[in-house]
């Protein structure tokens, strides 16, 4: 009776496993171009799409460091826009791998959310008590009055001098 019992625990274990592999190209939006914006909400203009990534790019130039904004209207299947964050990160290989030195921002206007994610390498510096205090200081009194770009370019900023 117990090995019995075993066996139905095992296959349940197993079966339950496999169900939780995700298809993550049906999660998150794709980014074959490897953009340092993507914005799918459209909260940006053209100019200051090009002026976000500008920076960005300019930044990675100089530093190897890269940081990528995404701006998203569902987080569908996720709750936790922090865990999606970290999840887009590894799905586009944010960051060179064996530094991982990546950071993604994720913000959606419908949920009121944002969420920044760290490479582990990036991660020693920009610790989750910094990325929150950027977020609650900076980005979210911009983002409250309806400028997001404003938001996202003095946070940017915020975590680029933090990241020194």
């Amino acid at each position: 009776m117990k090995l019995w019992l075993v066996a139905i625990f095992l296959f349940t274990l197993v079966f339950s496993c496999k169900g939780q592999d995700r298809d993550y190209s049906e999660v998150f939006p794709e980014n074959p171009n490897s953009l340092a914006v993507v914005d799918n909400s459209i909260l940006f203009s053209t100019e200051e799409n090009y002026e976000l990534a500008d920076k960005l790019v300019t930044y990675g130039d100089k530093t190897t460091r890269q940081i990528v904004v995404v701006t998203v209207d569902s987080i569908s299947p996720y709750n936790n826009i922090q865990k999606y964050a970290n999840d887009l990160g590894s799905y586009w290989g944010v960051g060179e791998k064996n530094i991982n030195n990546g950071l993604v921002i994720v913000l959606s206007k419908p949920l009121k959310k944002v969420g920044i994610a760290t490479g582990y390498g990036t991660e020693k510096v920009l610790t989750d008590s910094i990325c929150k205090q950027i977020i609650d200081r900076v980005m979210i009194p911009k983002f409250k009055n309806g400028n997001y770009f404003e938001g996202m370019d003095e946070g940017i900023d915020a975590l680029i001098e933090a990241w020194k």
